[in-house]
């Protein structure tokens, strides 16, 4: 599997980073499409580095963009072992991007969008250092079934989703919701009226008071 890449910002600050955020796009994008997030984040965080990698794969229903597995059939077998294949490819990706800063394990956190939240909420789940918090918009837990028997840590979650999302139904988020209390993993949610799928303002809002906490308390027990 090919080495991830993508752009990469900040810290704001201007020194040498003390945390890092890893940004994940959705299907048909790349890794552009979040990192323009970094600069407003960074006023709560000004000390942390981000990076918005490019999924492994070519989108396969379009001439362009990225996706982390395909969604052609939307079987959810199918999109299990897609969605672990990603992790494949995003594991080493942090831990490379840690070590290129100089950060201790846990001094990270995930965000995504669409299938890059339902990647980051597989992934960090899953991680033996598990990082500060997981920022999942507009998007899905996959594989709930394997959680129990796989759960590493539990960082806390932010769930992010537009109530008239009609790519994502919004059902997903409260389904991840129940599933993860479920597991004793801290969650909160936030539904947006009349959003559909994407981030607003509240949103963004939430996202950068959940990042400064996160960073600004001791890391979770694994």
């Amino acid at each position: 599997m090919a080495e991830l890449d993508g752009p990469r910002w900040g810290p704001a600050n201007g020194g040498k980073a003390r945390q890092l955020v890893v940004l994940c796009h959705g299907v048909g994008a790349d890794g552009n499409d979040l990192i323009d997030l970094a600069p407003y984040w960074a006023r709560a965080i000004p000390d942390a580095a981000f990076v918005a990698p490019h999924a492994p794969d070519p989108f396969d229903l379009a001439p362009f963009g990225r996706q982390w597995f395909p969604i052609g059939t939307l079987d959810p077998h199918a999109l299990g072992g897609g969605v672990r294949r990603a992790r494949a490819a995003l594991d080493p990706f942090i831990d490379a991007e840690l070590a290129r800063l100089s950060l201790p394990a846990d001094a990270y956190a995930l965000m995504g969008f669409s299938q890059g939240a339902m990647t980051v909420l597989f992934t960090g789940l899953r991680r033996a250092v598990p990082p500060r918090a997981i920022l999942a918009y507009s998007g899905a837990l996959l594989a709930p079934e394997s959680l129990p028997a796989e759960l590493a840590g539990r960082p806390p979650v932010l769930l992010v989703h537009g109530e008239a999302d009609e790519i994502v139904p919004p059902s997903r988020s409260r389904d991840a919701e129940a599933a993860l209390r479920a597991a004793g993993v801290p969650v909160e949610s936030l539904l947006v009226p009349k959003l559909a799928h994407g981030i607003d303002d509240s949103g963004l809002s939430l996202g950068a008071l959940t990042l400064q906490r996160a960073f600004a308390a001791p890391a979770s027990p694994a």
